[in-house]
């Protein structure tokens, strides 16, 4: 597995804007209000979400770079879901608008950190302005597979699947641990329980599962003392503040 690095990470975070923003060029405003593939959201919410952690995101930065902290969104998880619900219902050019405007600033942000500036404390997950740069990333490419428009997780790539993984470990429970044994790549273990459960499968498909997604090949398996079963329960999304929904 390759790290992402500060010297990586921008270039990352380039691509999945740039997935985001092809995919806003194939819609129309009737498509804003069909549904996404999150449950109860239309497409319109997914790219009011991406417009807001972006802007939330580089403010974050904003007030790293004075030596401050603030709050990822106003008003808390309250605030944030309420400017998503206000904003879901726009026209297709107003989410464009705003939501190109939030990408550029998001990445500009991110482009223009120098140095010792990823060590410094931001108040999301109270992390690192790393850690940040690595949850946009989450965001950009997991919410672009979300808004159903043929761009689903078996596009994403190898170190986003693999750096997804490493995130996602927490999502295992304690009984158990997983052996993860991706298609044609080596196997990893996350979980440090008793029972071993083996998983195989492409390796997009086990980064969707592990995220909540649905694996999109087909290809998942799972088998305990050489026996099938079912594919375990998973614990919540890591932290008290979710990254995604």
């Amino acid at each position: 597995m390759t790290p992402i690095t500060p010297e990586t990470l921008p270039a990352e975070l380039h691509k999945a804007a740039d997935v985001v923003t092809r995919l806003l060029a194939t819609m129309d405003d009737s498509s804003v209000a069909e549904p996404s593939e999150l449950p109860g959201w239309t497409r319109g919410h997914v790219l009011a979400h991406i417009g807001g952690i972006c802007r939330a995101m580089a403010r974050q930065l904003d007030y790293a770079l004075r030596g401050e902290t603030v709050e990822l969104y106003d008003g808390g998880m309250e605030g944030r879901n309420k400017a998503i619900d206000l904003a879901a219902g726009h026209s297709l050019a107003q989410h464009t608008e705003a939501v190109s405007a939030a990408l550029g600033a998001a990445t500009a942000a991110f482009d223009h950190m120098k140095g010792d500036g990823w060590n410094a404390r931001i108040a999301y997950r109270d992390g690192t302005v790393l850690d940040g740069g690595l949850a946009l990333w989450r965001e950009l490419t997991i919410h672009a597979s979300d808004l159903g428009l043929g761009y689903g997780p078996e596009t994403w790539s190898r170190p986003f699947c693999e750096h997804l993984i490493d995130f996602l470990a927490a999502r295992v429970p304690e009984k158990y641990k997983f052996i993860l044994q991706p298609t044609g790549l080596p196997q990893l273990a996350i979980g440090t329980g008793g029972t071993s459960v083996a998983i195989t499968g492409m390796l997009t498909d086990i980064a969707a599962w592990l995220a909540g997604r649905e694996p999109t090949l087909g290809s998942l398996r799972a088998t305990a003392a050489a026996d099938g079963i079912e594919l375990p329960e998973l614990l919540p999304w890591p932290a008290a503040l979710p990254a995604t929904r």
